[in-house]
């Protein structure tokens, strides 16, 4: 048996930070005690040293490139991002090379991460053949075979009819589905926001209406079917209307937002810097206050990475013609904690929407802080402060907006089914 002792236990279940004690056995938790937890002959003690121990990081939408892309990410190289930053568990994206849209594939990517990483990897499928919008993948088989949802990131299923016999397949099968709510014909070659920054810059710009008529596309065929759905990233006040009144008619879904458009926005991109780059592009300070709002509100419920690693090649371009996406596996818990140190949210939040709530939404037994959980922790300082050195990054792809700037909060340990995965040690 393992005891975490001293620590300030993060409950987000519960919404409380408290001192207290947590014992551990065969990957699971047995106890949760305020006071102190009697240990025995074969008891090993780990002092947290008075440091906060929170549930491990369900980081969901994570892009991993095997197969197809192993020199822009491995499950090694990912493995280890996520266990420096606290993340114990990955939902993973199905965009690779090939698109995960047949049990087969599946199987061979579950397998690879099994031998390549002590994280949890939790995969997500294709909702269409090669993600083409056309042809519906094998649902049930790739249920079957342990997909947890199914998507085509960031692959807009245009045609109306395919999507919702998608959802109404879906429904049947108590499957959810993850969309990218954008209008293909608004956003297709844009690079920005629209607004004044985009027009004195010469980029090509999106307006936040792309987001609410996708959301509003999908919702609406939601409300026919029934399905479960889950918009990857609500990053607008459009679209926060929108998913705000679907949820009031007692809908089944959700949304979530990368911890990239909580703590940046659109005026970040400066003077052409690609690594700011992301999909959809970052928005206004107003939409980023509204959307932090929504956060607290519980109308968007997860903060994840939306972790996509890209190549040296394909951000060495114009902004324009650079690719999009940015690395945030081992960046997700400082750049969220800057919201944190601002007081705009508290720490119980942040674990409920970067571990509880994705836990819950995809049927996984993490995230809590209670008897039967998984063991998967992260004991870290949040006043920890350092400077960032993107080189210094475990992802093989070093593409993060937040090269050179000061953060705060450092992982002291990872922790997986009771066995440490990482330790500053």
């Amino acid at each position: 048996m393992q005891i975490y002792s001293n620590a300030k236990i993060v409950d987000p279940e519960k919404g409380k930070v408290f001192t207290g004690n947590i014992a551990v056995s065969e990957g699971l938790i047995v106890e949760v005690s305020r006071n102190r937890i009697e240990s025995s002959d074969n008891s090993v003690v780990i002092d947290c040293g008075s440091h906060f121990l929170a549930p491990g990081i369900v980081d969901f939408g994570v892009k991993i490139g095997e197969p197809g892309e192993r020199h822009k990410e491995s499950f090694r190289t990912a493995g280890l991002a996520a266990a420096m930053g606290g993340v114990t568990s990955m939902i993973t994206r199905p965009d690779t090379s090939p698109s995960i849209d047949n049990p087969e594939t599946l199987e061979f990517f579950t397998k690879r991460a099994h031998s390549a990483t002590e994280i949890r990897i939790y995969p997500m499928a294709t909702l269409t053949k090669q993600r083409l919008g056309e042809q519906m993948t094998e649902i049930s088989l790739l249920l079957d075979a342990g997909a947890v949802g199914f998507t085509d990131c960031d692959s807009f299923i245009v045609n109306s009819k395919v999507m919702a016999h998608c959802l109404e397949y879906c429904s049947q099968n108590k499957a959810l589905v993850i969309g990218h709510p954008q209008d293909p014909w608004l956003s297709g070659g844009a690079s920005a926001t629209s607004g004044k920054f985009a027009t004195l810059k010469g980029l090509e710009g999106v307006s936040p209406i792309a987001e609410r008529m996708g959301l509003e596309r999908d919702l609406s065929l939601v409300e026919l079917t029934g399905a479960g759905y889950h918009a990857d990233q609500v990053t607008t006040r459009a679209g926060l209307d929108v998913l705000e009144e679907s949820i009031g008619k007692g809908h089944n879904v959700s949304a979530g937002i990368s911890v990239h458009h909580l703590t940046l926005n659109d005026l970040d991109v400066g003077e052409y810097r690609t690594f700011f780059k992301i999909k959809p592009p970052l928005r206004s300070e107003e939409d980023r206050c509204h959307v932090i709002e929504g956060l607290k509100r519980g109308v968007i419920t997860i903060v994840c990475s939306m972790h996509t690693p890209q190549d040296e090649e394909s951000k060495r371009k114009p902004f324009d013609e650079a690719a999009s996406g940015a690395v945030g596996l081992q960046t997700l818990l400082p750049a969220i904690l800057r919201l944190y140190h601002s007081g705009e949210l508290d720490l119980p939040l942040i674990f409920k929407t970067l571990s509880y709530n994705p836990a819950q939404r995809f049927g996984l037994n993490a995230g809590k802080m209670s008897k039967g959980c998984q063991a998967d922790f992260v004991l870290f300082d949040p006043n920890y402060p350092f400077i960032l050195d993107r080189a210094t990054l475990a992802s093989k792809s070093k593409n993060t907006p937040f090269d050179g700037q000061t953060l705060q909060g450092r992982v002291l340990k990872t922790i997986v089914g009771g066995k440490i995965v990482f330790s500053q040690d």
